[in-house]
């Protein structure tokens, strides 16, 4: 968890006009709740690997669901797909494509389970359509109100479901040469990608190259 708490504290600068990035994905979400006590039942093929590509029925429900929250314009974009690449995470929202996407693993507990992740990935997409074009974190109060809004007040950021983990190396390690925080990755970061921490604390949460984040080691 510490890879993605670090994250929070970074945001990636764009430079051409358009609306705030990709919400942080939820990858290695670990809500605090028990995991439902039973799953549905569906014969001797794993439902999961039925499942992927648009689902019509799940976007008629965001439209009901965002509806009755006066965000009917983002209804009426609104995707939702079963994604079969998504191993750990419940689900991920995309804001910049008005898309939520579904681990199809969640068939195996039942259609609360499916209902509860839905509006845990829409809060996040209701949360930035309220701000508009300014920042916010990923799961701050915007997104609270936004849980509490969609019947979901009690919502935690992490769930705990035993969906497969996967261990990834972070072979990269980036610092702020302001506050000196790691910020260890996966991947190589290949834009400008400043601390948020000190952007908020400096430049009113602007992109400050001041705090851009710097290479210290390509392997961790």
């Amino acid at each position: 968890m510490l890879l993605l708490k670090q994250l929070e504290l970074a945001f990636e600068y764009c430079p051409r006009p358009a609306l705030p990035g990709h919400l942080v994905p939820i990858e290695h979400r670990d809500r605090s709740r028990p995991a439902l006590s039973g799953r549905a039942q569906h014969g001797d093929r794993a439902p999961w690997l039925q499942q992927s590509g648009r689902d019509p029925m799940l976007e008629a429900k965001v439209w009901e669901i965002l509806s009755t929250v006066g965000a009917a314009r983002l209804a009426a974009v609104v995707r939702v797909e079963w994604n079969p690449r998504l191993r750990s995470c419940a689900g991920r929202a995309d804001f910049r494509e008005k898309l939520v996407s579904l681990n199809p693993r969640l068939s195996e507990y039942g259609t609360v389970e499916i209902d509860r992740t839905l509006r845990h990935e829409l809060a996040h997409l209701l949360a930035q359509f309220r701000a508009g074009r300014r920042r916010i974190l990923p799961h701050g109060q915007e997104w609270r109100d936004a849980c509490h809004d969609l019947a979901i007040g009690d919502e935690r950021r992490c769930h705990n479901l035993p969906l497969p983990t996967r261990e990834r190396t972070r072979r990269f390690l980036y610092k702020c040469p302001s506050c000196q925080r790691d910020f260890p990755r996966v991947r190589r970061i290949k834009r400008a990608i400043a601390c948020l921490a000190c952007c908020r604390a400096h430049s009113r949460g602007e992109f400050d190259p001041r705090f851009r984040l710097r290479l210290v080691r390509g392997e961790i």
